[in-house]
This record gives structure tokens, C-alpha cells and sequence, in this order.
């Protein structure tokens, strides 16, 4: 179980309960220990913070016609908010960003992601290769490079870190966001400590970001702490947010720690990295709907998908743009992410999965039809036809029918929608 679903299944105690008295409120702090402890945050910052929601809850009673679940929970959420640490606004502006990090933290992956995010805001970007020890390292960021748009610079076999940044910085004249990344180890060594120092006196970075896992815990408070020494680190970025349960206890342990939380990393796509907002994080955690941040990721990745407003005349909607909104979809990251959004949080697993499942095979049959058939739907009612697509696309007969079903439910879904002044206004037109 991970924290969200934990969170959640503790608020539900309260749903049952017609009053809050001192013993509903124990009993539902002893699950919210459980839920914070099993998830990797601090014992002593745990114990300190469900004595706060035992007295802010008894301290008071809920307003009339607010359900007992709804308070509680909003008074979980100011406090969860205030424990993960404050709101980071990042400075679109010229800079340099020394990435840092031990092995497995998705360093390399979120040096790529860095740069999406600011070529996405209208900064030139560019990558270097400073990491000389693991190996495919050179290979890895120039692949991620290329899809986050960025220019990318390395010296393959070199091993003088130092001297890679020195020769990068010449390279890279003119872009501005440069992002270095360096090397890892399983711990913080004198070898790699002696290297970093050398790679920020040649550097000289604005900033010194610290990449963190999600799962490693309470170990980030740790982590942070050893690195700031070392070298004075301006933050850190939690990566890997989407695989851990453990995520909150990196978050609370890095805030507890004094290392300001800058971003978080969740999916793998160089789209997957946002500003730290804890309103919006604790928010999807205990299943509260952000339409903000769901409206946003609709207008990034439809920008990206190249969906222009013709293409959504429901009137002319064929496959050919129902798969450039498919894209869109794709980009928008993963369905687990997106029904969280909408407060719907507890989507069972299976059923995530299957949406993944018909999104790639739909992306399949289209990309398996002609030209005339994408533009012209009503040439699949043609048996032949079907059985060649389901050929091509390496799925049944019955895929490329339930593909055909639904978007023809899409269509009469969409069509009455069409009218609706406030989802126009709220996802601009």
C-alpha cells in the first residue's frame, strides 16, 4: 500500500463516524501512524505531527453542514503541506545547474528532463556529460538529449571530469541553461567528493541540485545533509515519485533537513518534472481533485501533440485526429497521474493497466490503416478490411472492432459536450 492509498483508507474511518470525540481522533491517528511510519517518515516527525491533528481537531468543532471527513482531512492536508516543505518557483532566466546524486537516483534521466522543462519556457538548453564513471553514461544523455530538443556535449573516454566541463562550457557559448551531469557512486567517497569540487570550481554553477530517489526514505534527509557539506547544495529533486510509496518520507526528510525541495520527477517521459507544489502533491494523496494542474497538462501536451483547434471539429473527426489526440494523451504522462488529477485516485490498478493496454494497441490499428481509411471511417464496416488491420497492427479482429466502437461512443460523447460554456472557458476552447 502506498501513502496515498494509505492516507485515504485512514480518512474513511472518519467517514464512518457521526461525531469526532477524543477516542474517534485517537484511533484515526494511531492508522495516520501507521500509514507515515510504513512510508519512511520520521518517527519523531511523525509523533509530532498526529499530536497536532489530535489538538487541532478537538480544539474545535466542524462547522455546521461540514461532514466530520471533510474536516479532519482538511485538517490533515495544512498539516501534511506545512510538514513537506514550501512551493518552489523556478527563475526562468540564463543559468548554469550542476546536477548531483549517487547511483540509481535518475540523475542522467532528470538532467534531460531539467532542460525539457526550461526549452519548454523558451530557454536554449544544453546538456553536458561530466558523468566519467558508469558506463553507457555518454550514450544514455545524448539519447535523452535529443528527445528533450537540447544540444548535448561529452568527450567519450575521457575521464578528467573537470576537464569535460571546461571544454563543454566553450561548446555550449551561447545556450542559456547549461546543465552538467556528473558521476555517482554507492556512497558519498572522498574520490567522488575530490571530483565534484573539481567539476564546481570549472563549472561554477548557479545552482547545486542534489537528485534524490523517492524510495530511499528517510535516508534523504541523510543524503541531503552529507552533500551540502561536501559541496553546498541549493536543493534537491525527488525523482522516481511514480514507483514509490515512499515518496513523502524522502519529501518530509529533505524538508526536515533543511534542503529546499525544488522538483519532482514522476514518470519517465522528459515531460515527467514539476515545480514543487506540496498543496498540489498532498492534495493528490489524499484523493483532492487539481483541475489546475490537469488543465495545464492538457494545454502542454495538446501544444505538443501539434493539435490544432480544426482538428477537435467533431463534425469532421476521423483516425487521423483521433491518433494525433492520442499522442496528446501519451503525453500527458501516466493514467494513474491523470485520474489522480480528477480525485480519483483509488482507479484500481487492473484497470489503469488496461487503459494503457487499449491506448498502445489503438495507436497500433491506426498507424496499421491507409491514409483513405483514417479519413473515411465508414470503409471499416468492411470485413476484409478489419482483418487486414488486425494483421498489420499484431492485434485480433475484436481489438480493431472495439477500437471502432469506442470511438464512435467518443464522438457522440464529445458532441454533447460541445456546448458546454464552462468546459470550453476551463480548457481554452
Amino acid at each position: 500500500m502506498d501513502m496515498g492509498e494509505g492516507l485515504r483508507k485512514a480518512l474513511s474511518m472518519i467517514s464512518r463516524s457521526t461525531i469526532i470525540d477524543a477516542k474517534t481522533i485517537r484511533e484515526f491517528n494511531k492508522e495516520l501512524q501507521k500509514v507515515l511510519i510504513a512510508s519512511d517518515v520520521e518517527v519523531d516527525i511523525v509523533f509530532k505531527f498526529t499530536k497536532e491533528i489530535e489538538k487541532k481537531a478537538l480544539a474545535s468543532k466542524p462547522p455546521a453542514g461540514l461532514p466530520p471527513k471533510e474536516y479532519i482531512t482538511n485538517i490533515v492536508y495544512e498539516g501534511l503541506v506545512e510538514l513537506m516543505g514550501n512551493t518552489y518557483s523556478p527563475e526562468i532566466k540564463p543559468q548554469r545547474i550542476l546536477l548531483l546524486g549517487l547511483y540509481g537516483s535518475g540523475k542522467t534521466t532528470t538532467a534531460a528532463k531539467l532542460a525539457r522543462f526550461y526549452q519548454n519556457r523558451g530557454m536554449s538548453t544544453g546538456l553536458i556529460c561530466c558523468d566519467v564513471s558508469r558506463p553507457a553514461a555518454y550514450e544514455q544523455l545524448e539519447t535523452l538529449a535529443k528527445s528533450a530538443n537540447a544540444s548535448f556535449f561529452g568527450v567519450k573516454g575521457e575521464k578528467d571530469a573537470a576537464k569535460i566541463a571546461e571544454q563543454g562550457l566553450k561548446a555550449m557559448k551561447g545556450k542559456q541553461v547549461i546543465i552538467c551531469d556528473t558521476s555517482g557512486r554507492s556512497a558519498l567517497d572522498d574520490v567522488l567528493i575530490t571530483e565534484l569540487k573539481a567539476v564546481n570550481k570549472v563549472f561554477a554553477p548557479d545552482q547545486k541540485i542534489l537528485v534524490l530517489s523517492a524510495d530511499i526514505g528517510q535516508v534523504a534527509g541523510v543524503q541531503s545533509r552529507e552533500f551540502d557539506k561536501a559541496v553546498k547544495i541549493n536543493g534537491v529533486i525527488v525523482s522516481k515519485m511514480d514507483g514509490s510509496g515512499k515518496g513523502g518520507g524522502a519529501l518530509s526528510a529533505a524538508a526536515s533537513s533543511g534542503a529546499k525541495v525544488l522538483f519532482i520527477g514522476e514518470g519517465e517521459k522528459v515531460n515527467d518534472l514539476q515545480p514543487y507544489d506540496p498543496n498540489s502533491f498532498i492534495g493528490g494523496l489524499l484523493g483532492i481533485p487539481n483541475i489546475a494542474a490537469l488543465v495545464g497538462k492538457v494545454q502542454s501536451a495538446v501544444k505538443e501533440a501539434g493539435v490544432q483547434p480544426e482538428d477537435v471539429d467533431i463534425d469532421k473527426m476521423d483516425f487521423e485526429t483521433f491518433y494525433t489526440q492520442l499522442k496528446a494523451i501519451n503525453k500527458m504522462g501516466p493514467l494513474k497521474n491523470i485520474f489522480g488529477m480528477i480525485g480519483a485516485a483509488d482507479v484500481p490498478k487492473e484497470m489503469i493497466d488496461e487503459g494503457e493496454e487499449k491506448l498502445k494497441k489503438y495507436k497500433y490499428i491506426i498507424s496499421s490503416m491507409t491514409r483513405e481509411e483514417r479519413k473515411d471511417a465508414s470503409l471499416l464496416h468492411n470485413q476484409s478490411r478489419i482483418s487486414r488491420v488486425a494483421r498489420g497492427s499484431g492485434t485480433s479482429e475484436k481489438d480493431v472492432r472495439d477500437l471502432i466502437s469506442n470511438f464512435n461512443k467518443m464522438k457522440k460523447s464529445y458532441k454533447s459536450m460541445k456546448n458546454n460554456r464552462n468546459l470550453k472557458k476551463m480548457f481554452g476552447g
